[in-house]
């Protein structure tokens, strides 16, 4: 059984190798557009790294400004307790910490 011409879209293009159908969207296989004008620059006469530096600047503050408040707190809170516990550690082994909790072993 065979589409009719309507079911194809009308009819304006040709049936192309093998009975496919070359019509519809983009207009495949029907008559060639006239004045339509593409300008094109060809890629080694570009500068590819226009504003890379500007643009990279920019987007790295904008996206630290984005996280820094995800990772910085932690951190803090972390270095703190690091400080802590070296400190804490330190007067412990020292001759102070060591004459103060000697009878706790």
């Amino acid at each position: 059984m065979r589409p009719t011409m309507a079911l194809r879209g009308g009819g304006e293009s040709p049936l192309g190798k093998h009975g496919h159908y070359l019509g519809g969207w983009g207009n495949f296989g029907g008559m060639k557009q006239k004045g339509i004008i593409t300008y094109a620059v060809s890629p080694n006469k570009q500068n590819v790294l226009a504003g890379t530096a500007n643009a990279a600047v920019f987007n790295t503050w904008r996206r630290f400004s984005k996280q820094v408040l995800y990772w910085a707190p932690p951190l803090v809170a972390f270095y703190y307790a690091m400080e802590w516990a070296t400190h804490r550690n330190h007067y412990l082994n020292s001759k102070a910490g060591r004459a103060e909790y000697a009878d706790e072993e």
